[in-house]
């Protein structure tokens, strides 16, 4: 049993003394994150965190409940710009480019930079109209047969084509929640993104769907670099190359995700990950 305070910071840290451990920065990183700090309001949530997301690779993020990884996490393609009062400083560039630079369009941004929430959500419509959307809305295809074949390319890529080939034109709200979430992500990928964000994508799943989305994580690697929230370090574990470990909204460790968990630098993520609180 552990004891009553389970989710506080042990007694011998304190946030202004928490120094990051780990490579934050990569050779090949398609975001470069500096210095980044998030204000709600009066409410600090994010301090100071920098870190680098490399190409093709899927980066975990994990910590306690309230600890700042989904705010982060929402930070690289603005969608806390949604938040009245939220306040983003520092610098996040993706492959090269200031995604907070003045007069940046963020409609592209976010097709570049996709997103996959916790609970599946997709649109009222039918199963080939949710994937194209974006292609439509975006211009990326010039015709009947080209978005056709954009559907059916990221139906086939999300892993769900065989399953819902012959019932395209059925409502997507229809399926079970793991083949929603699984339309969700090939809403996501119609639209040519360069980065996936997923945020406890398999929280609202059961074990076999959340296979299922594993398995779709491995496999989209090839072709996009992921970063996912995730509360399962088991989840972590399976899926990524590297993990962050945050608490108190600060970046406390990042390394390989197998050193992470067997052999973390900071003491706090060892009491995290061996259940001492969190």
């Amino acid at each position: 049993m552990r004891h009553p305070d389970e989710n506080s910071t042990p007694a011998s840290f304190s946030r202004d003394h928490i120094q990051t451990v780990g490579e934050v920065f990569v050779d090949n990183a398609r975001i470069e994150c500096r210095m980044v700090d998030v204000h709600y309001g009066e409410k600090h949530a994010i301090y100071n965190v920098s870190l680098d997301v490399g190409r093709n690779e899927v980066i975990a993020l994990i910590g306690p409940s309230g600890c700042g990884k989904s705010t982060f996490l929402r930070c690289l393609n603005r969608m806390n710009d949604t938040i009245p009062g939220c306040r983003v400083t520092g610098e996040i560039k993706l492959d090269g480019q200031d995604i907070y630079a003045e007069g940046l369009d963020v409609v592209p941004l976010r097709a570049q930079v996709g997103m996959v929430f916790q609970k599946p959500n997709p649109f009222p419509k039918s199963i080939f109209e949710n994937v194209a959307y974006g292609p439509r809305i975006h211009g990326l295809a010039s015709n009947k047969a080209e978005l056709e074949e954009t559907v059916e390319k990221s139906l086939r890529r999300a892993g769900l084509w065989d399953e819902v080939k012959d019932y395209l034109h059925h409502p997507g709200t229809g399926l079970s929640g793991g083949q929603q979430q699984r339309l969700c992500i090939a809403r996501t990928i119609a639209v040519n993104p360069e980065v996936i964000l997923m945020d406890e994508p398999c929280s609202a799943l059961d074990p076999i769907a959340t296979a299922k989305i594993e398995q779709l994580i491995d496999d989209l690697r090839e072709h996009y670099t992921i970063a996912i929230v995730t509360h399962s370090m088991q989840q972590a574990a399976r899926v990524s190359q590297r993990t962050a470990y945050f608490h108190l909204g600060k970046l406390i460790e990042v390394g390989e995700t197998a050193q992470i968990f067997t052999n973390p630098r900071h003491q706090l993520t060892e009491d995290y990950i061996t259940g001492r609180f969190g």
